[in-house]
C-alpha cells in the first residue's frame, strides 16, 4: 500500500490527479487531499504519505514552506511539485530541499501515471533499505551484549588492555576515561543489605535483557553480563575528572535508575559508583565501587562520599606509574622495561642528589611488585626471604647501583609473571585439545570446551587461536576430516557411517566440508585410497 498525498488549492486539479492515480493503481494505493499549505501539514502529521504532489501557489502558507514543515517529521517522504508557474526562484528553492520532479501545468495523464509509478520504486527502495537497516539493527541489538560482556570481562577484570582499540571501535568509545558502576541485586533488603540467595542470580539472569533496556535509557554505558550478586556498568567520561555537580547529577540519574528497575524486576537494587581512571585502569574504580557498597548501607555509595583520598604532588607521574603495573600485570617485560626507563629518568630528574628517597621508592615499587606476583601465583610467601633487601638498598652508593638493582628485581618479577601465564594458558589450550580430541565425535561447541576448561569463551577462543595458530572451528574439523580419512579406508564401514564416527551426524553436510577441506568427495577419497 502506498499513501499518497494530493495539495493543490484547485478542486478541478486535485480531482482530476484523485481520478487518474485512482483509476490506475487501484487497491495499491490510499490517497488523501489537502486544498492549503497549512491542511497540507496537518494532514501528513495524522496520513504519514509516501509519495507527496505540492501546488505551490496556494492560500495562507505556499507550498515550498509546507515541504519544508513536513520534511521536519517525515524525512523519507518523496515530493513532487506541481505549478502553473515556470520560475527560476520556484525550483531553485525546490531542488534545494530536494524534490523529486517540478511538473509543469497542465500535467498529462501519462506524466502522472509514469511520475508515480517511478516513486512508487522509489519508495520500494527506501523501505527495502528500512528494512535491512531494521534486520541489522535486531542482529546488532544480539550481538552488542556479548562484546559488552568481553568488554567488562576483558578489559575490567582479565585486564586485557591490549584490547582497547578493539572494544573502542565496536562500541563506539570515543572518550579515554570512565568510572565503574556495581549494580548489586538481591530478593530483599535487611539492615541495609541486600539479601542475595541463588534464586535472586537466576532472577537477574531472567531479566537480564529488560535490566539492559532500563539501565540503557537512564545512562550511557556498556553492560557486563550477570555476575554472582551484581551486573558492573562501565559509563565512559570525556574528562579525567568530575565536578561536583556531574557527581550529584550521576548519583540522581542512578537513583531515578533503581526505582525503576525495581519497577519493573521483582528483584532489590544497590549500587557502588567509582572514581574516573583511564579505560585501561578501570580494575581500579570497579574496586573502589564494590569496596563504596561492603562500606556503606546506603543504596548508592560513592568512593567519593566515603572516603577522602590523598593528593599527589602535581609533577608526580601516577599514569606512568599505573602503566609500570599494569605491564607487569601481564607479563610484559619489554613494556614494563621501557616505562621503568622513564619512570627512574622521572625520579633522577626530581633531584639527583637525594639517593634516600631513590632508595625507599625503588624498594616500595619491588615490594609491591611482589605482592602482585604472589597474587599472580608467579611466587611463594616465605616471611624471611626478603630480610637481605634493607642491607642491599642501604649499600647502593649512587643512582646507577639504585637503578641496576631496581630493574633486576623488576625484570626477574614480570618474568615469572610471564611465564606463569604462559604456562597456565599452555595447560588450559593443552587441556581443551585433549578434551577435544576425546569427544570430537559429539556435538561439541566453543561455549562447552570453554566451560570444561572453566575460562569464559572469549577468552578461551583468543587463547586458543594464539597458542594453535587457528580457531576452534577449524582445529575441530581439521581433527574430524582427520579421522574420517581413517574410517573412509575402512572398507567395512560405508560412507555414512564413516562421517557419523567422524562427528558428522548429516552425510551430506559431511560430504561438503570434507570435499572443502581435500578438494574430494568421501566417496572419490575412498576409491583413491584402494
Amino acid at each position: 500500500m502506498y499513501r499518497i498525498l494530493i495539495a493543490d488549492d484547485e478542486g478541478i486539479m486535485l480531482e482530476s490527479l484523485k481520478s487518474i492515480i485512482t483509476k490506475e493503481y487501484g487497491d495499491l494505493i490510499e490517497v488523501a487531499s489537502a486544498k492549503s499549505g497549512r491542511a497540507a501539514i496537518e494532514q501528513a502529521e495524522s496520513f504519514h504519505p509516501d509519495i507527496v504532489f505540492m501546488d505551490i501557489q496556494m492560500p495562507g502558507i505556499n507550498g515550498i514552506a509546507a515541504i519544508r514543515e513536513i520534511m521536519k517529521f517525515n524525512s523519507s517522504c518523496l515530493f513532487y511539485v506541481i505549478s502553473a508557474y515556470n520560475k527560476f526562484d520556484y525550483a531553485k528553492e525546490a531542488i534545494s530541499l530536494g524534490v523529486e520532479k517540478y511538473l509543469m501545468k497542465p500535467v498529462a495523464r501519462k506524466t502522472v501515471i509514469d511520475t508515480l509509478g517511478e516513486a512508487m520504486a522509489k519508495v520500494n527502495d527506501i523501505r527495502e533499505k528500512r528494512s535491512d537497516q531494521l534486520k541489522i539493527q535486531e542482529k546488532l541489538e544480539t550481538v552488542i551484549p556479548v562484546v559488552e560482556s568481553g568488554f567488562v570481562s576483558n578489559m575490567l577484570l582479565a585486564d586485557n588492555i591490549q584490547d582497547e582499540d578493539y572494544y573502542r571501535q565496536l562500541l563506539d568509545i570515543t572518550e579515554d576515561y570512565a568510572f565503574v558502576e556495581a549494580l548489586q541485586f538481591g530478593t530483599g533488603m535487611e539492615d541495609g543489605r541486600l539479601m542475595s540467595p541463588v534464586e535472586s542470580r537466576v532472577r537477574a539472569q531472567e531479566n537480564y535483557m529488560q535490566i539492559r533496556a532500563i539501565v540503557k535509557s537512564f545512562q550511557r554505558c556498556i553492560i557486563g553480563p550477570v555476575m554472582s550478586d551484581r551486573i558492573v556498568l562501565v559509563v565512559p567520561h570525556g574528562d579525567e575528572t568530575i565536578s561536583y555537580d556531574e557527581r550529584i547529577s550521576a548519583i540522581n540519574c542512578v537513583h531515578e535508575m533503581l526505582a525503576r528497575l525495581e519497577e519493573s524486576v521483582d528483584l532489590r537494587f544497590r549500587t557502588g559508583i567509582g572514581r574516573i581512571c583511564r579505560l585501561k585502569d578501570l580494575r581500579m574504580s570497579y574496586q573502589e565501587a564494590v569496596q563504596a557498597l561492603q562500606n556503606s548501607k546506603s543504596r548508592i555509595a560513592h568512593t567519593d562520599d566515603l572516603t577522602r583520598h590523598g593528593v599527589y604532588e602535581d609533577d608526580y607521574p601516577i599514569e606512568l606509574e599505573r602503566d609500570v603495573f599494569a605491564a607487569l600485570s601481564r607479563g610484559d617485560v619489554t613494556g614494563m622495561q621501557r616505562r621503568n626507563e622513564e619512570f627512574f629518568d622521572w625520579m633522577y630528574h626530581k633531584d639527583p642528589e637525594d639517593l634516600d628517597s631513590m632508595r625507599l621508592k625503588v624498594l616500595e615499587l619491588v615490594l609491591r611488585a611482589e605482592f602482585d606476583a604472589f597474587a599472580a601465583g608467579s611466587v611463594n610467601y616465605a616471611y624471611n626471604y626478603r630480610k637481605d633487601y634493607l642491607t642491599q638498598v642501604n649499600a647502593l652508593a649512587d643512582a646507577k647501583q639504585i637503578r641496576e638493582w631496581y630493574f633486576e628485581k623488576m625484570d626477574a618479577i614480570a618474568s615469572g609473571i610471564r611465564d606463569r601465564n604462559e604456562e597456565q594458558s599452555e595447560s588450559t589450550v593443552a587441556k581443551a585439545r585433549k578434551y577435544i580430541q576425546e569427544n570430537y565425535q559429539s556435538d561439541i561447541s566453543l561455549d562447552e570446551v570453554s566451560k570444561e576448561v572453566s575460562v569464559s569463551p572469549y577468552y578461551f577462543s583468543k587463547l586458543f587461536k594464539e597458542e594453535v595458530g587457528e580457531n576452534f572451528i577449524d582445529y575441530l574439523t581439521s581433527i574430524r576430516i582427520s579421522k574420517a580419512k581413517e574410517f573412509l579406508r575402512d572398507l567395512s564401514l560405508s560412507v555414512r557411517e564413516a562421517g557419523n564416527l567422524a562427528g558428522y551426524a548429516d552425510p551430506n553436510y559431511f560430504s561438503r566440508i570434507f570435499k572443502k577441506q581435500t578438494g574430494m568427495t568421501p566417496r572419490e577419497f575412498r576409491e583413491k585410497s584402494e
